[in-house]
């Protein structure tokens, strides 16, 4: 059976088996990882796991369900308020845009490696006027919540997310 690990409060737990996710208040969003995975990946990219949240959901409406024991702690239905801490600054990374976006630095922050070397790229085939993009793209990040951050910058498995 695979082991399963999760980011949980930004500590990575495990191994566990698939159902003890749920313990540790998995959601669509929470980013997850078992032996075959190229990479941590959100739960909502995993069928068996968004089957297990809509299952346990449905459970947590069961009042009688956690008498039972088919109810796991801190589980329940997926309300959008747990939502995991990527732990990178939105802030930071917007004033890394801002003034150094010519370096990749903001995209190496969030941990696009490919992204930042991409930027540098970009920036010398285009004599610069690329860094006029990395800057709007600056200002649109700090006008976002942390939530759409994490989500299109820190979570996403694209290497080169723009806008």
């Amino acid at each position: 059976m695979a082991q399963w690990y999760i980011l949980y409060q930004g500590q990575q737990v495990g191994p566990m088996e698939q159902k003890q996710l749920l313990a540790y208040g998995l959601n669509p969003n929470s980013q997850v990882w078992c032996e075959g995975m190229p990479q941590w990946a959100p739960a909502f990219t995993i069928p068996d796991l968004m089957t297990m949240i809509s299952e346990q959901g449905n459970k947590a409406y069961d009042h009688n369900a956690y008498a039972r024991g088919e109810v796991l702690p801190y589980a329940g239905a997926y309300d959008g308020s747990n939502y995991p801490a990527s732990g990178k600054s939105k802030t930071t990374a917007g004033i890394f845009a801002l003034l150094l976006g010519w370096l990749g630095i903001h995209y190496f922050y969030c941990g696009k490696v490919g992204g930042g070397f991409i930027t540098i790229l970009l920036v010398i085939v285009t004599c610069g006027l690329w860094e006029l993009l990395t800057f709007v793209q600056g200002i649109l990040i700090l006008t976002m919540s942390q939530e759409e951050f994490d989500r299109k910058y820190v979570n996403s498995t694209s290497v080169f997310p723009l806008f």
